[in-house]
């Protein structure tokens, strides 16, 4: 397969999870700060989600929520991010199913709409699980229509490496909160609205019964392997992708499979006392750049960076 064409496949799905990630993470927050606007401000996810030179900042939750999602001049908006992910799947239909495109180009096509702001503004909720349907539709038409294959594979890296970052994202993020309170009970408000934001709440009560622990939800989030958003579990699916890639020949590059045997290896065992020895941010910072440099030697074997 052509480098561009497995490029274009891997960034269309890192595209279309980074969307779905950001929508839950707008979801969860605004709902928190409907209720504690003092603990649930807007301004660290605009500071972490946008670009850098965003001097953009409003705590006003519709102003935020149009500027995450909408706004054309944020480079990471919604709109921006399924617009880029349109530009790839078209340029790979032939390695796509049809209904995969369609999915897509309807996406966008509601994203453009010219009522949507006004969506927005009756019922921002509503708006935001609206739009995460499309993903959802999105996830359930590419698992019943993509044949397994090269395409199958290359889209799947790119699903899970974005979904590790995120997830990584998503903690750090509540880390600072929960480091600038003593709180318990504040404490406890961030972690199960990390949960919440990662799908995780539901299994966690069922699971553990309990207050949130800080020990069980580290656990929970990063070692779980049966919890599709643990990083756990989208390294282990990672690393099957991988080695799919290389068995049918469209990947040959033993240190990428070395670099996620290494990975798997430290999350599996590294116990809740050594992590929080060195530190859940560093540990956190040590998985990031684990998956930069896997996402490195992708492109270094097989891709010129382009997105």
């Amino acid at each position: 397969m052509l480098s561009r064409v497995a490029n274009n496949l891997i960034w269309l799905d890192r595209y279309m999870e980074r969307g779905n990630g950001i929508l839950s993470l707008l979801k969860v927050n605004f709902y928190a700060n409907q209720d504690s606007p003092e603990l649930f401000s807007w301004t660290p996810i605009m500071k972490t989600f946008t670009p850098y030179d965003n001097e953009f900042y409003t705590e006003d939750p519709l102003e935020c929520i149009n500027f995450m999602v909408l706004d054309t001049n944020n480079s990471n908006s919604i709109l921006n991010i399924v617009t880029r992910a349109r530009e790839n799947a078209r340029s790979v239909q032939e390695h796509i199913s049809r209904e995969l495109w369609l999915c897509i180009n309807n996406y966008y096509l509601y994203l453009t709409s010219k009522d949507l702001p006004k969506k927005l503004e009756e019922d921002p909720v509503h708006f935001l699980e609206d739009l995460r349907k499309h993903h959802l539709v999105y996830y359930g038409t590419s698992d019943i229509t993509q044949e397994r294959g090269a395409s199958y594979y290359f889209m799947n890296v790119g699903k899970f490496l974005e979904r590790v970052i995120l997830i990584s994202d998503f903690t750090s993020l509540k880390l600072i909160d929960i480091g600038n309170t003593s709180d318990t009970l504040e404490q406890s408000f961030y972690w199960k609205n990390l949960l919440l934001s990662i799908g995780g709440y539901q299994l966690y009560l069922k699971t553990h019964k309990s207050t949130f622990n800080e020990e069980h939800v580290i656990r929970m989030v990063f070692q779980d392997k049966l919890f599709p958003r643990s990083v756990y579990y989208c390294v282990t699916k990672l690393k099957r992708h991988i080695e799919q890639l290389v068995e049918s020949k469209e990947l040959d590059n033993d240190n990428i499979e070395f670099l996620l045997g290494k990975l798997e290896s430290t999350i599996k065992y590294t116990t809740i006392e050594n992590i929080k020895a060195i530190g859940v941010n560093n540990f956190i910072d040590g998985i990031k750049e684990d998956i930069r440099n896997i996402s490195i030697n992708i492109n270094a074997v097989y891709f010129s960076q382009n997105n």
